[in-house]
């Protein structure tokens, strides 16, 4: 059960009511996120504004990388409606969204995208274990400025992912 009010679709306000209708049919997590930030649509919306850019074409990562480690930290943190989400359904197949948590054995993650995987895991579960010799080794397969940015969209996915994830989005009719 949601833990905040999932408000009707017909009464959300414009910016939320588009968001909700534009959402693909399988796309449950975007249509309840949508009711759920209802009694605070600015809030909802300011943070999809900085987000959405950054995640789909802005930026100096591949889009691909960015979504791989948004669905490993949907795992960490235990949000489903996380996890349902396909954000780059172009670039990443079904099956490899699906085998995300399993990416070292993975053959088609390329080394740069478990190095980053890696470093999204240890961000999430271990922070403080993060030390100089570890960043050096991310920082041989990324530019300062990517390695900021993987920092950065890293820490929002975990962040807004948690937030989620207390909400209980998830459990209001979800086909997962």
């Amino acid at each position: 059960m949601s833990r905040v009010t999932l408000t009707d679709p017909e009464e959300l306000e414009p910016y939320l009511r588009d968001l909700h209708d534009n959402a693909l049919d399988d796309d449950w997590s975007t249509r309840h996120c949508a009711r759920a930030f209802a009694s605070h649509p600015r809030l909802l919306e300011g943070y999809l504004n900085f987000y959405y850019p950054w995640h789909s074409e802005g930026g100096l990562l591949p889009r691909r990388l960015k979504e791989l480690v948004r669905l490993r930290i949907a795992t960490l943190n235990g949000c489903q409606t996380c996890k349902a989400a396909r954000l780059a359904r172009d670039e990443i197949p079904e099956a490899e969204a699906l085998q995300v948590d399993n990416f070292e054995s993975g053959e088609s993650y390329s080394e740069r995208e478990k190095v980053a995987l890696r470093f999204a895991e240890k961000m999430a579960v271990d922070h403080f274990s993060v030390d100089d010799d570890y960043i050096s080794g991310v920082r041989e397969h990324f530019s300062e400025p990517e390695f900021l940015e993987l920092a950065m969209m890293t820490g929002q996915f975990i962040g807004f992912g948690r937030v989620l994830a207390i909400l209980q989005l998830e459990e209001v009719s979800c086909p997962i």
